[in-house]
């Protein structure tokens, strides 16, 4: 009877095991390049997705990422049809240059597989007017994800925006003390710090962040117009890419203004909106690196109030990614949508053509 009590036992635990196992995203990663995979590598090894796959055409990265992180050699394939040829995920993270990002999204849509990429979206307007089609016509959801969307601060700030009515202005302040400086990997920096291959340098890297903002401000609408003037501020450090830009977006009755650095003396992470009679800021992490999330309110008839954050729905891309393609979970969160991300860059094509051309942009 024992025994049978213990075998029972064991199934029970096994089926519990399954069942969470299935929870959890199957993944093939396309590049390896992007410095942030490292966390969603980090994020496998605790258990929280399944890597199943992983592409990359670099053998010497490979070998690096391999050693790094005591990945298989079965893991590795040196192109993405190959891997999706044989495997079969929920999805494809994608962790490669922009210019990268259209080649991923059409080879693995056809196959009926999500792709998420690490913003920005893409690096021109042709791209992202092509990766709307290939979602269209296989009914497949391309996800663009941003640090700031998981920020404590940003997401309260942007739900208690909507409560002050209509915003006037917003200022937006994003960046770094530059790759070089915090010390991004080599293989990263490579394409990060060219414009050919990221679309541009800060205007891109730190510009999608406040673009994304005033965006979804402005309910997702595009603005009338963009005027933007960019800098190579340590052009010794980094002579193909703009490391300075300030972006001014125009609506009816409202403007945008984003900061885009990898010169500020400290990684700062914070953004301001105003009405007639209130103001909102959002700090992520800003006081030479000490500063922790905050957001404070300014009423004209209640003075100053230290808000408390209230927590966010999902702590990262992985928990909400998981929760829509394992849980049939909605996908409610605007920001990351293929939608709101052309918009995106149409803004950031228009601030680069702007700031190349000494004039006002107009957006269509």
């Amino acid at each position: 009877m024992k025994k049978i009590y213990f075998l029972l036992f064991v199934l029970v635990l096994c089926r519990q095991q399954i069942l969470c196992a299935q929870k959890k995203l199957n993944v093939v990663i396309c590049g390896l390049s992007h410095d942030h995979v490292n966390r969603i590598l980090d994020k496998a090894k605790a258990g929280e997705l399944n890597i199943i796959g992983i592409a990359e055409a670099d053998q010497q990265l490979a070998n690096k990422k391999k050693a790094a992180f005591h990945l298989p050699d079965s893991l590795f394939y040196s192109n993405l049809a190959a891997a999706l040829e044989k495997l079969h995920p929920d999805l494809v993270m994608v962790f490669d240059a922009p210019v990268n990002h259209l080649p991923a999204i059409e080879v693995a849509l056809p196959y009926h597989i999500p792709v998420m990429v690490e913003k920005p979206l893409c690096a021109s307007n042709e791209d992202a007017a092509r990766i709307e089609l290939l979602s269209k016509k296989y009914n497949t959801q391309v996800f663009t994800n941003y640090p700031s969307h998981w920020y404590a601060s940003f997401e309260n700030f942007l739900r208690m925006a909507q409560t002050m009515g209509p915003i006037s202005k917003m200022v937006m302040r994003g960046g770094h003390r530059g790759p070089a400086d915090i010390e991004c990997s080599p293989d990263f920096q490579r394409w990060l710090t060219d414009s050919t291959k990221n679309g541009g340098g800060a205007i891109m890297d730190f510009g999608c962040y406040g673009a994304m903002i005033m965006t979804e401000l402005m309910g997702g609408k595009l603005p009338i117009s963009v005027f933007a003037v960019k800098q190579h501020l340590n052009a010794a450090v980094y002579p193909k890419a703009d490391d300075d830009a300030t972006i001014i977006l125009q609506y009816p009755g409202a403007t945008g203004v984003v900061q885009a650095s990898w010169a500020w003396p400290y990684t700062i992470m914070d953004a301001e909106a105003f009405s007639k009679d209130e103001s909102l800021y959002a700090s992520q992490f800003n006081d030479w690196g000490s500063g922790k999330p905050s957001l404070t309110s300014k009423r004209k008839d209640k003075g100053t109030t230290n808000e408390v954050l209230v927590p966010a729905k999902y702590i990262d891309e992985v928990a909400y990614l998981t929760a829509v393609l394992k849980k049939g979970a909605p996908a409610d969160n605007p920001l990351l949508s293929l939608e709101r991300n052309v918009l995106v860059t149409k803004i950031l094509i228009a601030a680069r053509q702007s700031s190349r051309e000494g004039k006002v942009v107009m957006v269509k």
